[in-house]
């Protein structure tokens, strides 16, 4: 049994691994595979993953998780300002200054949960929105945000001999450039790292804990089990996902704001984390993605755009029904995702992954083979 668990695990990362490397090959058709775009999908991809360790295995809902992703947002500009343009020192030092920072909020927030958790963990994230714009500015420069600057020390580049170029420098990997196609291959596989660990979280004791925990923390007590030290852990491992999305951001665009920590971030890697699936190892990436199109493709759309798709059309036609469908395109995109979120959280909970299970089962059904496949089921009951 454990090596059939293996064996599937191991498909579903060559899986996943090869569904991100070729995504410049199989988004091409829905109009997707830029690199800006892609790089998207990577990093939110990373966030989300990230949440779901907390709110997906552990049960504990964060509506500040934003807040991290600034700190990595800030850590990493600071790094490239003061010791080098190279991403790794920034985005080890973005991840680590998120996990510490989680570590405090976590440690206060845990002390309650449910409702009382998640309105702490808000209220924790809209201060430090609130303190970037305000006492903190000469760290975070408030409103203008965290830049670069050609006077900027860099003292590890000067150290090695990098003489300052007469514009501003570009953040790179050991000479390979982080923007382009470059910049989404070095996200997507940190996002492929960041999967793998994820899914040996999942499968590992410590995870069973923080299922456990989810299931029924109130007898874990009752029985001598102390749950805060395993919430703590998986609050911190959390956090230091959200701080390296943050610190991949400001890899491929090198400025920080205080907007990145705004509440309504928060709420969106909710919304990722449970269109995709809570609880589910590809849902949130799944999530991340749907919402990063809509937001991006579906809010370039415009009415001019559909009246050309509806050419064909007579103009008695054409006209009301582009006129209809504008409102759910352009400024519009959020009114298109609302709905599908809504169809998604009535007719599937389970969320994408939900449905992709039932569509797996009625195909399976057909060759006598009801068991679907741990990769894309809950993990609890993948276990």
């Amino acid at each position: 049994m454990q090596s059939s668990n293996t064996k599937q695990d191991l498909f579903l990362v060559a899986a996943f691994s090869a569904a991100v490397l070729t995504m410049p090959i199989w988004l091409a058709p829905i109009g997707a595979a830029y690199p800006d775009l892609m790089q998207k999908f990577a990093i939110f991809g990373l966030f989300a993953i990230g949440f779901n360790i907390l709110f997906g295995l552990t049960g504990y809902l964060s509506f500040g998780h934003a807040a991290f992703l600034g700190v990595g947002s800030y850590a990493a500009v600071w790094s490239f300002k003061l010791f080098s343009m190279n991403v790794v020192p920034a985005i080890l030092f973005g991840t680590l200054m998120a996990g510490v920072f989680a570590a405090a909020i976590g440690y206060v927030s845990l002390r309650r949960s449910g409702i009382y958790f998640s309105i702490l963990t808000l209220a924790f994230a809209q201060m430090s929105y609130n303190l970037a714009y305000s006492v903190l500015t000469p760290i975070t420069n408030g409103e203008t945000g965290l830049q670069l600057a050609h006077q900027d020390p860099r003292i590890f580049d000067r150290a090695i001999g990098v003489e300052p170029t007469a514009g501003l420098p570009t953040t790179s990997l050991f000479g390979l450039e982080m923007s382009g196609y470059s910049g989404f291959y070095v996200c997507a596989v940190l996002l492929i790292l960041g999967f793998i660990v994820a899914l040996q979280i999942t499968r590992s004791p410590f995870g069973m804990m923080l299922k456990a925990i989810k299931s029924n923390q109130n007898r874990l007590n009752y029985i001598g089990v102390h749950t805060r030290p395993y919430a703590l852990t998986a609050f911190i491992i959390s956090g230091m996902y959200a701080g390296l999305a943050g610190s991949l951001m400001a890899a491929t665009d090198p400025l920080a704001g205080a907007e990145r920590m705004q509440w309504t971030a928060s709420g969106e890697v909710v919304l990722m984390t449970i269109l995709g699936g809570a609880g589910t190892l590809l849902g949130p990436v799944l999530g991340a993605a749907i919402i990063k199109y809509f937001e991006n493709i579906f809010s370039s759309i415009h009415e001019a755009a559909l009246r050309s798709i509806f050419d064909f059309l007579p103009d008695w036609l054409a006209d009301p029904l582009a006129g209809v469908l504008s409102l759910f395109v352009g400024e519009g995109w959020h009114l298109t995702l609302g709905a599908v979120f809504m169809l998604i959280v009535i007719f599937m909970p389970g969320g994408v992954i939900e449905g992709l299970t039932r569509l797996s089962g009625v195909f399976r059904r057909g060759t006598g083979t009801t068991r679907v496949s741990s990769a894309v089921q809950q993990p609890h009951s993948a276990e």
